[in-house]
């Protein structure tokens, strides 16, 4: 499996990413945020946690507007898979590539730590690796991570069986508790908390493995 991960100015999550999808068995490519294009034959583009553009205007906003993400909203347009992390899901509401938007967290508070996560559905290819109703502990590190959509669009993700994942506590004051959610063809991912940062020993945990090895499995299968 080819992944594309792509770095922005800010950016400081792209490698632990390169390493999680590598550690899967998947081939890695690190993509400029000017590049105009995607390498020939990648099955996956990852948008990765940080602070692309210093989080000025609005978190993802700048670099929604790189030439790149014209090449990323293609590819899940023709039904390609994409992963958005944190700053990556921001970018993925910006660019409408997934509804809802993110918000200032409502303590008006950074937070970073280590979160129970509640595997909503197994039903796609990031979280086949778990049990839906399974919790898991990933970590999270935002300001922004208040996912925030109106009340149709919260209940077709409810009824579409799109929430990928709700917190097991609530930091950010999410609507209906949601920590990441699928697209209606289920192969694009935004989520606020950072598997990738969970996902060998060395990190104190493994909890973020199972969707990589999972993703890289489906994928090749396909």
């Amino acid at each position: 499996m080819h992944a594309a991960v792509v770095v922005f100015p800010g950016s400081n999550c792209d490698r632990d990413l390169a390493v999680a999808f590598e550690r899967a068995g998947a081939r890695v490519t690190m993509v400029w945020h000017k590049d105009t294009s995607m390498p020939e034959g990648v099955d996956i583009i990852a948008v990765p946690g940080g602070f692309s553009f210093g989080d000025y205007l609005r978190c993802g906003a700048i670099a929604a507007n790189s030439p790149i993400c014209q090449s990323v909203k293609a590819h899940a347009d023709k039904g390609g898979y994409v992963l958005g992390v944190c700053n990556g899901f921001q970018i993925l509401t910006e660019t409408r590539v997934l509804p809802g938007t993110l918000l200032r967290n409502a303590g008006l508070k950074y937070i970073c730590r280590a979160v129970p996560l509640i595997v909503s559905t197994a039903d796609s290819p990031f979280t086949c690796g778990y049990e839906a109703g399974q919790t898991i502990t990933v970590p999270i590190a935002h300001h922004d991570g208040n996912y925030h959509a109106d009340a149709e669009t919260l209940a077709a993700l409810k009824a579409e069986d799109r929430v990928a994942f709700r917190y097991g506590v609530n930091p950010n004051g999410s609507a209906d508790d949601i920590a990441g959610i699928l697209s209606e063809n289920r192969r694009v991912l935004g989520m606020m908390p950072h598997p990738e940062r969970m996902s060998e020993a060395a990190h104190g945990g493994t909890d973020g493995a199972a969707m990589f090895t999972g993703l890289v499995r489906q994928l090749e299968n396909a």
